[in-house]
């Protein structure tokens, strides 16, 4: 008997690449889901399908004892199995079962696993996030086991760290596991605070336009982008007169209570890190100068010696971001009491945190010329107030803030796009 579950993927409104430095992000189901289908086995045989589209399917079957070492659970041996066979997607499946026996202790020994996606891959709408939380719910539920709200995609956000290798904050899993239609999920993540979920306003519309240029987070350029902003929360601590100790106790075990800010720099106002800390941040940095004073408590990338990091702009962004999600969600919060001439007011203003949002992508090194001409089109339609690259950046989907009338203006813009460039793009 096959137990049968499905996760949506999720379009990123507000907040992106600041999950993993603390910000208040806003994250919204789309409609398109992916759906797993499992059987528990006994001989530890492994018989993947994985059916994305209508593309051919991956097919892979493996014993799952080769994915152990000497039978027990390590990751890093995992990921170089499958990496070295060149069946690194498999580890969004697989990893779940070595997550969950690592973690939680389930003994598995082997399954028959269909995954159909309609969530497409490479869009910046969670694909991979979509997948790791229906094959948690699908074992958990196969293993009976009681997973607090953000207890599953936390440990789904592990097996995309730990198993595939992949950079990811927490944002995408808690999304997919917790989002509501029609509503926009508020996440602070330090690590997981589900706020009250946010009521849409009626009238107002996110609509993801895709750009027809693949984006991956385990790309090295997010990576990069993402270092240069815990080295420089490292140098902002050390002005501080945190110690290395400090630091190495919050990277080993997780707990950053002890460090300034509480180890988030979104919790650094805008005027405070004007004033105190954007002078003391080098525009760059290369990765040996930082390695020789300072450590990173980002578990999850390396800083490389040999390469230059951009620290100013990448400490910057978040901090910026958190201020900008903040100030959008107030303003949606204030909308639905709005007479019409305030609303459209509060709509600009609501498009130009969207704008500022994505220059900010673009000066991290975020950016692409695709999702560039996408916002520069949509801000010269009527009914489209505002737009931004979303999730990792570089590539993948747009955002767009419509009114009723603007819908029409945004699908008219899609199917000039897929006429422009001959590509089927997607339409969240």
């Amino acid at each position: 008997m096959f137990i049968e579950t499905s996760a949506p993927g999720r379009l990123d409104v507000m907040g992106g690449i600041a999950d993993y430095s603390g910000s208040l992000v806003l994250q919204m189901p789309i409609t398109q889901r992916t759906t797993v289908k499992l059987h528990l086995r006994t001989d530890y045989r492994c018989d993947l399908k994985s059916f994305i589209g209508t593309s051919q399917p991956w097919e892979l079957k493996l014993d799952y004892r080769d994915l152990l070492q000497n039978n027990q659970v390590d990751y890093t041996f995992a990921n170089s199995y499958l990496a070295q066979r060149k069946q690194t997607w498999a580890g969004y499946i697989l990893g779940c079962a070595l997550v969950l026996q690592k973690e939680k202790g389930i003994a598995f020994s082997g399954a028959t696993i269909e995954v159909h996606s309609e969530v497409p891959l490479g869009k910046g709408v969670s694909s991979s996030a979509s997948v790791e939380v229906a094959t948690m719910r699908a074992l958990a539920q196969a293993f009976q086991l009681n997973l607090t709200p953000t207890e599953l995609p936390t440990l789904a956000q592990k097996v995309e760290n730990l198993v595939v290798g992949a950079p990811c904050g927490l944002m995408d899993q808690l999304a997919c596991h917790l989002g509501e239609p029609t509503h926009l999920l508020p996440i602070v993540c330090q690590p997981d605070l589900i706020e009250p979920l946010l009521p849409i306003p009626e009238g107002i519309y996110f609509i993801g336009i895709d750009s027809g240029v693949k984006h991956s987070v385990s790309g090295h350029q997010y990576g990069n982008v993402r270092s240069a902003a815990f080295m420089g929360y490292s140098i902002i601590a050390a002005h501080l007169g945190t110690t290395q100790k400090d630091l190495e106790h919050a990277l080993q075990t997780g707990k950053r209570n002890h460090l300034p800010y509480r180890g988030y720099l979104c919790n650094i106002s805008t005027n405070e890190f004007e004033s105190r800390f954007k002078s003391i941040l080098p525009e760059q940095l290369s990765g040996k100068a930082f390695l020789e004073k300072y450590i990173s408590i980002d578990p999850v990338t390396k800083i490389n010696p040999d390469t230059v990091y951009h620290v100013r702009v990448c400490t910057e962004h978040p901090v910026y971001e958190n201020n900008r999600v903040s100030q959008f969600r107030s303003l949606l919060n204030a909308y639905a009491q709005q007479q019409t001439s305030e609303k459209t007011k509060t709509l600009t203003a609501l498009g130009n945190l969207m704008y500022a949002a994505h220059e900010s992508y673009s000066r991290c090194g975020l950016g692409s010329d695709r999702t560039d001409e996408i916002v520069a089109l949509a801000k010269n339609a009527a009914g489209i107030y505002g737009a931004k690259i979303t999730g990792g950046g570089q590539g993948g989907t747009v955002c767009l803030l419509t009114d009723t009338a603007g819908k029409q203006t945004a699908k008219a813009l899609h199917q000039q796009l897929i006429e422009k460039y001959n590509q089927s793009l997607v339409w969240f």
